[in-house]
C-alpha cells in the first residue's frame, strides 16, 4: 500500500495564506547581507516565500514586507527578477 507524502506548506508574506512549497518564490538573505531569487527552494540563508503572482509581487515592492522580513534593503532588480520568472513560468504554461 504506497503511503501519501506530506507536501510542505509554506506561506506567502505578503497574504499570509499557505500554499505547497512549489506555488511559492523564495527569496533568500545569506549571512553576508546578499539578497538573491532562490528557485530551487534549497539555498542556505533566511528564506522569505511570496506567491506566483505579478499583483503580489508589486505589492511586496510597495509595503516593503520583504525588506521588514529579511531586515535588508531589497534591491528593485530582485522584484524584476521575480516578475521575469512568473512570466517564464506562465508562458512555459500556455505552451
Amino acid at each position: 500500500m504506497p503511503t501519501k507524502r506530506k507536501v510542505p506548506l509554506r506561506r506567502c508574506v505578503v497574504t499570509g495564506e499557505s500554499f505547497p512549497k512549489k506555488e511559492l518564490l523564495r527569496i533568500v538573505r545569506t549571512k553576508e547581507g546578499e539578497v538573491f531569487v532562490d528557485p530551487t527552494g534549497k539555498k542556505s540563508g533566511r528564506g522569505a516565500y511570496v506567491s506566483k503572482s505579478e499583483e503580489i509581487v508589486e505589492k511586496a515592492r510597495k509595503s516593503k514586507v520583504l525588506e521588514r522580513h529579511l531586515d535588508v534593503k531589497i534591491p528593485d532588480e530582485i522584484y524584476d527578477e521575480l516578475i521575469r520568472l512568473i512570466r517564464r513560468e506562465q508562458l512555459l504554461k500556455n505552451e
